[in-house]
């Protein structure tokens, strides 16, 4: 039997499973959801047992310093939500050594009244399956059981080519905040030739893509006070200086007339895209008017010049003001000069770009344009997320592309993706270059009520993974990867 023959015949019984596992609200935010979280974790190591992993465990993160191993309940520690780990060796001890990564927790599901049908409860609707991780991110990492018991149907070994390993953790959804150190702590056990990433999405059902990166993110709140306290605004207006005043100056300031950022040295960094990148981007089927649509209804496209829409949101660094406050909100007219005015900023983040040069950037940014008699602070929602880079010419990458064309029977195209996550901790910890196989699409509503996966999607996603180690195995990687202490 070949693998696309076994996917066939045991997708029934894979759909029935995701079921299960999708009906536990694995909340990672929500803290009265941490037995569900745990319940997740429990589900999956048991599933990857029943599979044929002889290694199965679940890690606990947010451990007490000093390697007490100890979770919730002990004196001062800061408990974290379980990852799954599996592995299972490959039968030539010199096959290369691949790690997959996804997150078995969910976003929350409010609005409740918005869903079709209740968030836990998955239900099929016309070749769709909808619930809440059916797509983000438990259907995808699912794909991988099918598709490992595909490719020994097929092969008919005992043992994947290549040595697999699983590591699915628990906090994605609540922005990993406890995964580095986890990545750390085990990267002995961890280390690696290649990591493949299913949490992304693919551009179309009829255009099968791989994502070659993912943007890096920085959070920011700017804080300018002035007087003690609001000021009459008759008595002292064009007398002192206004903190509201200061602070659109500044924000106005962040942007050149070309649409480039202005902070100091924010593009030194930047990896540019490569004609070959520029040109595969271009054959994507892109329809401005409609992306404009589906974006709220905007009127017209603006940013960096010199460089596409897709360009823009997948491989050029952003600054975007998120929301701005200060003095009277109110009804009515309240005639004062405000005491301080508030911003909060986002930057999206490239490759190469880190988030601590960015940080001090902006302070720098901040403070040479503060005038005299305003205070200026600014703050930062923790460190932040770098950006994560695929080289399309990289073995893997070619590998990967090659494992999606043989399950969905065409030439598979490249993408990026705009958004952030742990991705840039993994490749630098363990030392390992990134592939994203995934089957997502963007119309899977993730993190919106009615989370849904298209189904056929799903067997190609275990199909591919089916090949992808065949792939791997063939294209001379060697387990030579070092972790990073």
């Amino acid at each position: 039997m070949d693998a696309r023959s076994y996917v066939e015949a045991n997708a029934r019984r894979f759909f029935e499973d995701l079921k299960a596992w999708l009906a536990i609200p694995s909340i990672s935010a929500d803290p009265a959801r941490r037995d569900d979280v745990r319940k997740s974790a429990e589900w999956l190591a048991a599933q990857l047992q029943q599979t044929g992993f002889p290694v199965t465990e679940i890690w606990e993160t947010g451990e007490v310093p000093g390697g007490m191993g100890e979770v919730a309940g002990g004196a001062g520690e800061v408990a974290g939500q379980p990852a799954v780990f599996a592995e299972w060796p490959a039968g030539d001890a010199s096959a290369p050594v691949v790690l997959v990564y996804g997150h078995h927790d969910v976003q929350p599901v409010e609005p409740l009244g918005e869903w079709r049908s209740p968030p836990f409860e998955p239900a099929e609707e016309g070749g769709r399956l909808l619930g809440r991780g059916a797509s983000d991110d438990k259907g995808q990492v699912l794909f991988h059981t099918l598709g490992v018991s595909a490719g020994l149907a097929a092969s008919g070994r005992a043992a994947p080519p290549v040595t697999l390993k699983l590591l699915i953790e628990g906090e994605e959804e609540s922005g990993s905040p406890h995964f580095a150190e986890l990545l750390r702590r085990e990267r002995a056990r961890l280390s690696c030739d290649v990591i493949v990433v299913s949490d992304t999405t693919m551009w179309s059902e009829e255009v099968p893509s791989m994502c070659t990166g993912m943007r890096g993110l920085l959070d920011a709140q700017i804080d300018l006070t002035g007087p003690d306290r609001d000021l009459h605004s008759g008595s002292f207006g064009g007398a002192v200086p206004n903190p509201l005043h200061a602070l659109t100056a500044l924000l106005a300031g962040l942007h050149d007339e070309a649409g480039r950022v202005t902070l100091p040295r924010f593009y030194d960094a930047v990896r540019p895209l490569t004609e070959a990148e520029r040109t595969l981007f271009a054959q994507l089927p892109f329809d401005e008017k409609v992306w404009l649509t589906e974006a709220g209804g905007s009127r017209a496209t603006r940013g960096e010049q010199g460089f596409t829409t897709l360009e823009r949101i997948w491989a050029r660094p952003t600054a975007e003001i998120n929301g701005m406050w200060g003095g009277h909100t109110g009804p009515g007219p309240k005639t004062i000069i405000p005491r301080a005015a508030h911003a909060k900023l986002s930057f999206r983040l490239v490759a190469d770009q880190d988030p601590a040069d960015v940080a001090a950037a902006l302070r720098e940014f901040v403070s040479s344009r503060t005038p005299p008699g305003i205070e200026a602070t600014v703050t930062f929602d923790g460190p932040g997320a770098r950006a994560s880079h695929s080289p399309i010419d990289s073995p893997a990458v070619r590998a990967g592309r090659r494992a999606l064309g043989r399950a969905f029977g065409r030439d598979v195209l490249f993408t990026r993706e705009g958004g952030s996550g742990p991705e840039a901790d993994l490749a630098e910890i363990l030392g390992a270059p990134l592939v994203f196989i995934a089957v997502g699409l963007d119309s899977d509503r993730i993190h919106a009520p009615n989370e849904k996966v298209e189904m056929d999607l799903l067997l190609k996603g275990a199909e591919a993974a089916a090949y992808l180690w065949e792939e791997l195995a063939a294209a001379g990687l060697g387990s030579t990867a070092e972790p990073r202490p």
